[in-house]
């Protein structure tokens, strides 16, 4: 269990960061042209697809997180794939697929803040309402109330920075719960034999 935990950390670690680093691009050049943008977009999706199927691989236990894992990697690698190769057709819809990525995030969000309640981590209800945040700035992106494109490319580099930064505090309670329960199941062992 333990284990999975840390392959977990690196791998959401590592899609946190490049939604910190998308999202920046987009905060400080929201001009960026439309193409690019998709095309940057379409390789972020397809890179969380992958990080979620590499996920689901590593440790196959028949949970529903890791059905969870597959099942969002299917999707968003397969409509990372199509983005990258239809850039032009993207540009209406951006906010309506960043904001379907930032509420998949936030529903894993979720999903590890009712891990760490069962762990019997103090502050899991802060996780919790980091998840339900990211979950409602994914329906506002989906809802698109915003005109500007400019504005929307801003608020969406906005958003990606909050998730990725959420998603690395939150895998770092729960790597930090699972390390805690790794060394009390340790400890218990060597009780038993020093008992024995």
């Amino acid at each position: 269990m333990y284990q999975f935990f840390k392959e977990l950390k690196v791998n959401y670690i590592l899609s946190a960061v490049f939604c910190i680093l998308f999202g920046a691009t987009l905060v400080v050049w929201p001009d960026v042209s439309s193409k690019i943008v998709c095309i940057g977009l379409g390789a972020v999706l397809a890179l969380s697809g992958i990080v979620n199927l590499i996920t689901f691989f590593a440790q196959r236990d028949g949970s529903l997180l890791s059905q969870i894992n597959l099942l969002a990697g299917i999707i968003l690698t397969v409509l990372g794939g199509w983005v990258i190769f239809n850039p032009d057709v993207l540009i209406k819809i951006i906010p309506v697929v960043i904001g379907v990525v930032v509420a998949v995030h936030g529903v894993h969000n979720l999903l590890q803040a009712l891990e760490l309640f069962r762990n019997k981590y103090s502050k899991w209800w802060v996780a919790l309402l980091l998840g339900a945040l990211t979950v409602g700035l994914g329906i506002l992106l989906i809802c698109n109330p915003f005109e500007a494109v400019s504005t929307v490319v801003v608020l969406i580099g906005v958003f990606l920075i909050y998730d990725g930064v959420s998603d690395i505090w939150i895998i770092s309670r729960v790597s930090k719960t699972a390390r805690e329960i790794k060394e009390t199941m340790e400890a218990l062992d060597v009780e038993a034999r020093v008992d024995d």
